[in-house]
């Protein structure tokens, strides 16, 4: 405790010195000694019980030698952490600690260039990351170097457009043809989740929007499904999670099929037939549940369709698959662009076109072949 030439207690940190000028010193978290002298008694203890929260805080407003480790642990507890989804925190910590923090995160953050960023990226791409956990990880540090610039710490965010993923080559993504369509359909009647599989084949939603549905979304009478919410789990804790959809494209009416119509009929005249129908548990109101009536995970989805495609002796596939392959039957079909955004809930056009786009360059050689049958001369 520090007192003043009077000999009164000032408080700890505080004292007068005999030129009158009052002095405010405390030791950092960096282990680094901070003094300065004040004429009003006021302003000093102001100035230390700033600069100690600041210190606490990460030095948000007066450090000159923050780390990026610094500000990205104040950034996600003091800024994230309450505004964003928990999955999209998730992201940004793992992001972080996989990709980040080993490349720049000792750094000074006013010293980050777009090559150091670069350089992030480019790591990745040596250790075989694949483009969407690159393009996950450009997102991290570009949002948080943005809240960075916009505090003060830096005077531009260095995640440039000069910034770029490496290329990782044309992949498509796995669509099953319609032979393989077949086999995998015929294979899956022998599984408990043939239902769930088959749904998306007819409807395109996410697996997330599977989980979601609840009876209450469904319209027997005019045949229509109302996609409202979306259901992830979040394994570090053991539990699902209901939440809103990512864009308002999300919030759609899907139409029925009759095949749709048919097995959504089958699903509730066997609940019906279940004494459990009858008592109350968690998710009860949902559709697609397993035999446990609990919902299933994506972890467990991808180790039936594994099963089912070895019995079926095609190539593994994901959920996503089975979504990219309704996009493509409706696509070959004949179905207008802007309604297949529609009905998949894309957010914009392009997402919708990327899928055109590779379709009709599988098409193109059909596509000759009848214009040969009709115009062709000879």
């Amino acid at each position: 405790m520090g007192k003043d030439l009077k000999g009164r207690e000032l408080g700890v940190g505080l004292s007068q010195r005999k030129d009158g000028l009052y002095t405010a010193r405390f030791t950092g978290r960096n282990g680094k000694r901070k003094q300065k002298y004040f004429k009003k008694l006021r302003e000093c203890r102001k100035w230390i019980a700033d600069a100690q929260f600041e210190d606490e805080y990460g030095d948000i407003n007066v450090s000159g030698d923050m780390t990026v480790d610094a500000w990205f642990e104040y950034w996600i507890k003091n800024i994230k952490e309450k505004t964003v989804r928990w999955n999209t925190l998730g992201n940004y910590k793992a992001r972080y600690e996989k990709n980040i923090k080993d490349v720049i995160g000792k750094m000074i953050i006013k010293d980050v260039k777009p090559m150091h960023c670069q350089n992030v990226l480019n790591c990745m791409d040596n250790n075989g990351y694949a483009g969407g956990s690159m393009e996950k990880t450009k997102i991290t540090m570009s949002s948080m170097f943005s809240d960075a610039c916009e505090n003060g710490l830096i005077y531009a965010n260095p995640v440039t457009k000069s910034v770029k993923c490496p290329k990782k080559g044309n992949v498509n993504t796995r669509v099953l043809t319609l032979g393989e369509q077949d086999k995998f359909l015929s294979a899956a009647k022998r599984s408990i989740n043939y239902n769930h599989f088959l749904f998306i084949l007819q409807t395109g939603v996410r697996s997330s929007e599977l989980r979601g549905l609840k009876w209450s979304d469904i319209d027997f009478g005019n045949r229509i499904i109302h996609i409202r919410r979306n259901v992830t789990y979040d394994s570090s804790n053991n539990k699902f999670i209901v939440g809103e959809l990512k864009t308002n494209s999300g919030y759609r009416d899907i139409p029925m099929t009759g095949i749709v119509c048919e097995l959504l009929t089958d699903i509730e005249r066997n609940n019906a037939k279940k004494k459990t129908n009858v008592l109350s548990f968690e998710f009860a109101d949902h559709i697609f549940l397993n035999s446990n009536n609990r919902l299933i995970p994506n972890s467990n989805y991808d180790s039936y369709l594994e099963k089912i495609c070895n019995r079926a002796g095609i190539e593994k596939i994901s959920m996503h698959t089975l979504r990219h392959t309704f996009a493509t039957r409706c696509i070959e079909s004949g179905m207008k662009p802007k309604t297949l955004q529609k009905i998949l809930g894309h957010a914009n056009i392009s997402m919708t076109m990327d899928l055109y786009v590779h379709v009709t360059e599988d098409e193109k050689e059909k596509e000759m072949q009848k214009f040969e049958k009709m115009y062709g001369i000879g």
